[in-house]
């Protein structure tokens, strides 16, 4: 990884660990509309074992749990899966979620076809070059299995902060100390190449707000 990449990666680590360490459960108990959404997707395609990626402090992963689901939730701080836990334990679902501290740009740690499912929502498009995010998504074919579904969100090169802050490249920029990696369709669609594409559905989330896609793919059978 390039020094820049290496510094902008190790800086978002810090500012995230130290953003739920002052701010617990900073996005509240209540799943977010994309979870939901991806829920009765995974249902449908009966999963029955899920694995999110980028799960912070667990408003979601909590969500798949009690809706039936049994839950692997990796993030890449600390502090968030510890808050994670804390709550499963609370809420009677630690037999059914577990927790993995893991940085995406190194390969998931998980066998082959292992899992049902595979939930993201806005971790594709953090400080990731596309390089990065072209390696995971392989990562999460490679653990999927065949008729597995993938439900990711994005925030797009539609959406007002793109273009603001400060530029590292690569559509990459940083507001507030948060680093977003802006998608152009483009890439929505190469990630999709040797999948079944389902869906790209826009939508908005926040009070700026946000602009996202919510992409639906799957493993072909």
């Amino acid at each position: 990884m390039p020094d820049h990449d290496q510094d902008l990666a190790e800086g978002q680590r810090a500012h995230w660990q130290s953003t739920y360490t002052a701010h617990p459960g900073m996005y509240g108990r209540q799943p977010s509309a994309p979870a939901v959404h991806a829920a009765e997707t995974f249902r449908a395609a009966g999963a029955v074992s899920v694995l999110e990626l980028g799960a912070g402090h667990g408003r979601d992963a909590l969500y798949f749990a009690r809706t039936g689901f049994t839950v692997q939730a990796t993030d890449f701080s600390p502090t968030g899966l510890d808050q994670l836990r804390d709550a499963a334990r609370n809420q009677g679902l630690a037999g059914r979620v577990s927790t993995v501290v893991h940085d995406v740009r190194e390969p998931l740690p998980m066998a082959d076809a292992s899992v049902d499912a595979v939930f993201a929502h806005m971790l594709l498009c953090m400080a990731l070059s596309t390089k990065e995010i072209e390696a995971l998504a392989g990562e999460v074919r490679r653990v999927l299995r065949p008729g597995g579904v993938f439900v990711y969100t994005v925030r797009h090169t539609g959406d007002a902060h793109y273009g603001a802050g400060t530029a590292h490249g690569d559509d990459i920029f940083e507001h507030g100390g948060f680093a977003v990696h802006f998608f152009p369709h483009s890439l929505v669609d190469a990630l999709a190449t040797g999948w079944d594409l389902n869906e790209v559905h826009a939508f908005e989330e926040g009070d700026l707000p946000r602009r996202l896609w919510r992409v639906t793919q799957a493993v072909p059978r």
